[in-house]
């Protein structure tokens, strides 16, 4: 059974006594998470390859293939609909979990099933992935291995004894180990868990995210090399005269992931109004795929080397412009058409195709400009796909790691914000999460201490709380109740006290109903008919903790006394302290306060503002 949170004797909530044991214990699962996801990875970027190869190319190999060159020619247009038609079948009587790209059903685990995933989507999503890309799919395998790496979390914390909240870190070590397994970018991996999953950044996640990451991309190292994904030259970033054009790209990028996003959903909507059994969508999907693909081979597949091509500056413009239109067309039909397959390296293909335009745009309007197309092929990857996650730290880190050069980061952090900035702007909800919110789901991205944590006790309560005396009869407190004496009305409980004031008990209206129903009433007082030596609080406890106590409890009322005297009553807490700590909050985001120039403008004027000094 889960572990609940306790008192000791002072009524003081307490973590459980083997705190650091259990994260140590999730530390050690989070290892063979790490180093099993990382064998997962490779197994599905090889059954990928060998798909391709027997598929594409009519031969045995477990490298993913450059499509450009395959062998089909006009067949090519059939074979997107036959992995679309299993997948179809797949969905249909498997399970519908492996429609998508992977992330945003990671999340509705987390928040809609206590990050449960069953273990049929553990299976059914690596090979379901594996045939729409082998097929010739757009798409990467990143978002499957995310969610197959997800799962594997999920599964091991389904065996275990854990809690809901341990089993979300599990869940998260997965995911992050999958991504870090696939790009050899462990940190980027830690926080796209921290910025799509958890919603948190405490000890017990960090450290066995890190731990899961690490192994994962040792894993990498061990099976696929130890040079990033995607082998990048030097680039030339041109800091400081290039910022203001790195301005500019990062406004098209905002624009671009904007209309990206859209566009894809609504490509879904499109799909959704169809007669047709769900099951067919993914084969329409396909068709309308391998009608591309006839004519533009190169946006069929991953794409990996398309990636790598365009970041060395080996397109021209033609090409470049060819992979931003019809690398999108792609995606949005046969993703739009509920088949399995990852969103990142597409968007990162399309965004690093608009990067380069825009460099190769500036450098003919303006040659003096001399911007890279490589570096603006970097930082426009990031910040597209950044901007329509809402993930954009994740990616700037991501770009960073692949370059392994500190002169990309001033551009990343510049371009990815103004893209973010733009996103936020004019997208209700991210790429990531619009799925979830049409579905009724709403997810917290944005991260902010909890305010039952900074506010105490004192700063909330009711300082002068009515005091009743112990030897007060019963039916004389319901009478002054029936008669709406503000005194005891204004509280649905008030504290009791003895002669000398010292606290002794608590009553509440619960009990005053409760107890009149006794055939004895007329001769009870309030203290036998209350609760006598109540639970408390302190002037110094956090609302935190005194709301753990409230809750564990199953009580509405805390009486507050001083620590140095348990029996001095100095104040009474109830659901209201609650709701004023948060009215607390809202004041400081939402009310304006005067700046210093008014208030000097208030004195020249002799006017006042207001607001002290």
């Amino acid at each position: 059974m889960p572990e609940k949170v306790h008192f000791d004797s002072a009524t003081r909530p307490t973590a459980p006594s083997n705190g650091s044991g259990r994260l140590l214990s999730l530390s050690i699962l989070a290892a063979i998470i790490g180093v099993v996801a990382g064998f997962v990875a490779y197994l599905l970027v090889s059954l990928i390859g060998l798909i391709s190869n027997l598929v594409f190319f009519q031969r045995v190999g477990f490298d993913i293939p450059d499509l450009q060159g395959h062998t089909l020619g006009p067949l090519v247009i059939v074979v997107p609909v036959i992995g679309g038609l299993i997948i179809g079948l797949m969905a249909k009587y498997g399970t519908p979990k492996i429609r998508g790209h992977g992330i945003p059903e990671a999340m509705e685990a987390v928040l809609v099933n206590r990050s449960r995933i069953s273990p049929n989507v553990a299976l059914l999503k690596p090979l379901s992935a594996a045939i729409a890309i082998g097929t010739g799919g757009p798409f990467g395998a990143e978002g499957p291995i995310i969610q197959t790496g997800g799962a594997l979390g999920s599964l091991v914390g389904q065996f275990f004894h854990v809690t809901a909240a341990e089993r979300k870190v599990l869940l998260s070590c997965g995911a992050a180990a999958g991504m870090a397994a696939t790009f050899s970018t462990p940190i980027a991996a830690v926080i796209l868990a921290i910025e799509l999953l958890l919603f948190e950044f405490k000890a017990r996640s960090f450290i066995p995210l890190v731990i899961a990451s690490t192994l994962a991309t040792t894993v990498h190292f061990g099976l696929m090399g130890r040079g990033p994904m995607f082998e990048v030259g030097r680039l030339d970033f041109g800091i400081p005269t290039a910022l203001p054009f790195y301005v500019i790209l990062g406004l098209l990028c905002g624009v671009f992931a904007t209309l990206f996003s859209n566009a894809l959903y609504q490509v879904e909507d499109l799909f959704e109004r169809l007669p047709l059994d769900p099951m067919w969508w993914p084969a329409l999907g396909g068709l309308a795929l391998g009608i591309i693909g006839l004519f533009v081979p190169r946006v069929l597949g991953v794409g990996y080397a398309n990636i790598t091509a365009i970041l060395n500056n080996e397109f021209s413009v033609t090409v470049l412009l060819t992979i931003v239109v019809f690398k999108s067309l792609a995606l949005f039909l046969t993703l739009g058409s509920g088949t399995s397959g990852g969103l990142l390296a597409p968007t990162f293909m399309v965004g690093a195709a608009l990067g380069a335009l825009f460099a190769l745009a500036v450098n003919a309007v303006l040659p003096g400009a001399n911007l890279s197309p490589g570096a603006c092929a970097l930082v426009g990857m990031a910040a597209v796909f950044g901007a329509a996650s809402r993930a954009t730290f994740t990616f700037i880190i991501f770009a960073f790691e692949l370059t392994r050069d500190y002169n990309a980061i001033l551009p990343l952090m510049l371009v990815c914000v103004i893209a973010d900035l733009i996103a936020l702007r004019f997208m209700r909800n991210s790429i990531m999460t619009e799925k979830l919110a049409r579905r009724g789901l709403r997810i917290q991205q944005e991260y902010e201490a909890d305010i039952m944590q900074q506010v105490s006790v004192a700063e909330v309560m009711d300082a002068s709380p009515p005091r009743l005396p112990a030897n007060m009869l019963l039916t004389e407190l319901a009478d002054r109740i029936a008669r709406g004496d503000s005194l005891v009305t204004r509280r649905h409980g008030a504290p009791i006290v003895d002669e000398e004031g010292r606290l002794v008990g608590i009553i509440t209206q619960g009990d005053v109903l409760r107890a009149l129903e006794r055939a004895d009433s007329a001769a009870l007082t309030i203290l036998e008919a209350g609760t006598p030596d109540p639970l408390v609080t302190y002037p110094d406890e956090l609302m935190h903790d005194a709301i753990g106590k409230m809750l564990h409890n199953d009580i509405g009322r805390l009486p507050v006394v001083r620590r140095d005297r348990p029996d001095e009553l100095v104040g009474y807490l109830s659901r209201a302290g609650i709701l004023a700590a948060r009215l607390m909050r809202l004041k400081e985001e939402n009310e304006l306060e005067p700046g210093w120039l008014l208030r000097m403008r208030g004195r020249t004027n002799g006017t006042s503002t207001g607001v002290k000094p």
